[in-house]
């Protein structure tokens, strides 16, 4: 059996008051630590708790027993007017006829040896007890009847709050939720940033970010942040709540927003009481692409090239489908949807959704021709004889992105569905690639099906006769594979 002193001096309580609404009974909250100021923990105790009226040492006008057990910080939470009564009665005390203390004896084994006793003065009166022993007042105020009045008692340190309990953090007794210890870093290294994507003036950023190490972490919770640019305004940093390593660690903010103006875009972070100035750059206006020979646009204009990074899989790729005239808003904005090419072909003017259609099939890789070619039979390809090796890497035959982008293989686009929050069609859109249901092109009567219910995205990777895609839909999504004579989305990945 452990043993305790009966050593007063040796033995620390830290109470606090929180008065509820109903007025015969108050929370009581109290650490216990033993002689060698070792938080008692996970242990029941034995407590006698009197309301003495005058001084420390006054007289007694109500006395219960309570037996309750500490958690594993030493904590104790009971309410003072629900034990076994000894003496008096906690609903007729005259709360405005004071001062009052509030005398704690304990028996750290559980029993009535009562060998530990603390006494702390009741420093402010409880609203709901005054007004009902002093004045009998009756109101219909719901704030001051919702009013929580609280006691400093031996070092307790003020203002906490409804729901919260004292916690032990960084060796400091610390009001909290859930006995989660606020958010605090010795240093940040602000110096130690990693920026994804590239800002331009007037141009809508979406899914970058910014990643910042820190020192020092305790292990402790932060809230959320919103953080607006100054500088460069128009921007806003956002940093998600979460929890801190116990040491060094990264924290990473979404930058979204439509910068006003080129120059430097600055955000102010504050952890605990360390602050870190992030910078971002706001370049003018973004290099002009360069497009293959050939390309035809199938609204007039070539496809916006803007970057976005996913910084979970660290790929880069354009912020939208091919021939789509804006990043999409929804699943089903239509003009996020772009165009619909056939596995392999070139950007000719068949990807456009209005096209023509041929039953012809081609015999070379280029069909020097606009239409969407059908094919009902097997192996249900645009070319015959096939061939395997289109649209591989960044030079690869029939690349239809801009210069220094490719289409991506199978692995890369899985790897892509992995890191969505969720594993259908809204992890697509709420992933930084805002991807929409774009439907497809139907290989045997060249129809347009499921737009705004289903998507089908190309890989550069083929599977025997079929190649490979992204499939997605609202209640599943996996790779799947496919007609190569098929119309599908591509979405363009930076090599």
């Amino acid at each position: 059996m452990k043993k305790y002193l009966l050593n007063l001096l040796s033995f620390l309580l830290i109470g606090n008051f929180l008065f509820a609404q109903a007025p015969d009974k108050m929370s009581y909250q109290a650490i216990v630590r033993n002689s060698n100021n070792v938080v008692v923990s996970n242990h029941a105790v034995g407590m006698r708790i009197s309301i003495l009226q005058g001084t420390a040492t006054g007289t007694s006008v109500y006395t219960e027993t309570q037996s309750p057990s500490t958690n594993a910080n030493g904590l104790i939470a009971i309410e003072i007017g629900t034990g076994t009564i000894v003496s008096g009665s906690f609903s007729s005390i005259d709360w405005s006829n004071g001062p009052y203390f509030v005398k704690t004896e304990t028996d750290p084994n559980g029993g009535t040896n009562y060998t530990l006793t603390g006494t702390s003065q009741l420093l402010s009166v409880p609203y709901a007890l005054h007004s009902k022993t002093a004045d009998k007042a009756k109101t219909t105020d719901s704030s001051n009847i919702s009013k929580v009045a609280m006691s400093a008692l031996n070092g307790l340190p003020s203002g906490g709050k409804n729901g919260q309990s004292i916690t032990i953090c960084d060796g400091t007794p610390t009001w909290t939720f859930s006995g989660q210890c606020p958010a605090k870093i010795t240093a940040f290294n602000c110096a130690d940033t990693i920026h994804s994507g590239t800002l331009y003036k007037t141009i809508l950023t979406t899914g970058f970010s910014s990643s910042i190490t820190y020192a020092g972490g305790n292990g402790g919770v932060y809230a959320a942040q919103t953080i607006a640019s100054t500088g460069v305004t128009g921007l806003t940093a956002t940093l998600a709540a979460g929890t801190l390593n116990s040491g060094n660690g990264r924290l990473t903010l979404t930058i979204s927003g439509t910068p006003t103006s080129e120059g430097i875009a600055s955000f102010t972070l504050v952890i605990g009481s360390e602050t870190c100035t992030l910078q971002r750059t706001v370049l003018a206006t973004p290099p002009s692409p360069t497009w293959p020979l050939g390309t035809v646009f199938c609204n007039g204009t070539p496809t916006a090239v803007i970057n976005v990074t996913n910084p979970v899989t660290g790929k880069t790729w354009m912020d939208r489908n091919l021939g789509a005239s804006q990043v999409a808003t929804s699943s089903t904005d239509a003009a996020a949807y772009g165009d619909l090419y056939q596995w392999g072909r070139k950007a000719d003017g068949h990807q456009c959704r209005n096209s023509g259609t041929t039953s012809t099939l081609s015999t070379t890789d280029q069909p020097n021709h606009a239409n969407f070619i059908l094919s009902p039979n097997i192996p249900y390809d645009w070319r015959s004889p096939q061939n395997d090796n289109l649209w591989q890497g960044v030079n690869g035959t029939n690349n239809p992105c801009p210069s220094g982008y490719r289409i991506p293989t199978n692995v890369e686009l899985d790897a892509e569905r992995t890191s969505w929050s969720q594993n259908n069609s809204t992890g697509a859109f709420n992933s930084p690639l805002k991807l929409p249901l774009s439907g497809y092109r139907n290989n045997t009567g060249g129809s347009l099906n499921l737009m705004g219910s289903y998507a089908y995205y190309w890989s550069s990777s083929v599977n025997g006769t079929n190649a490979f895609n992204l499939y997605f839909i609202s209640g599943n999504a996996y790779i799947s594979n496919y007609y190569r004579a098929s119309g599908f989305s591509v979405r363009c990945l930076k090599d």
